[in-house]
């Protein structure tokens, strides 16, 4: 099954699964949703690749590397995440809620759209 967090627990999820390598915050809007908000790398690496294009981009994923999906409200990256975890990566999460909660939950200084 799948995990899904919400921002608020994203720290204790990234604590939890650090002993498997630094972890992935993928973001998979699109180049400019990026543009009116987005967030900032703090205890992960933060890696922007659009929902389309994460197929042929595939390579540039560590399948080893802990990985939280993020994208607006939650959607986008729910399917990225089903994604990568049916191409055997190892520890893939959801970030529920998206940016949009990211900011209600953890950072109000993200701008919401």
């Amino acid at each position: 099954m799948l995990a899904q967090i919400r921002p608020a627990q994203l720290v204790d999820w990234l604590e939890a699964v650090r002993e498997h390598g630094q972890p992935i915050v993928l973001d998979v809007r699109e180049p400019y949703e990026l543009r009116m908000s987005s967030v900032k790398a703090d205890g992960f690496e933060l890696i922007a690749i659009p929902m389309s294009v994460i197929p042929p981009r595939l390579h540039e994923l560590d399948p080893h590397r802990p990985i939280a999906c993020l994208c607006h409200h939650g959607g986008r990256s729910m399917q990225v995440a089903n994604f990568l975890k049916s191409r055997g990566f190892d520890h893939v999460a959801n970030i529920a809620g998206g940016i949009y909660a990211w900011s209600a939950e953890l950072d109000p200084t993200v701008p919401r759209y």
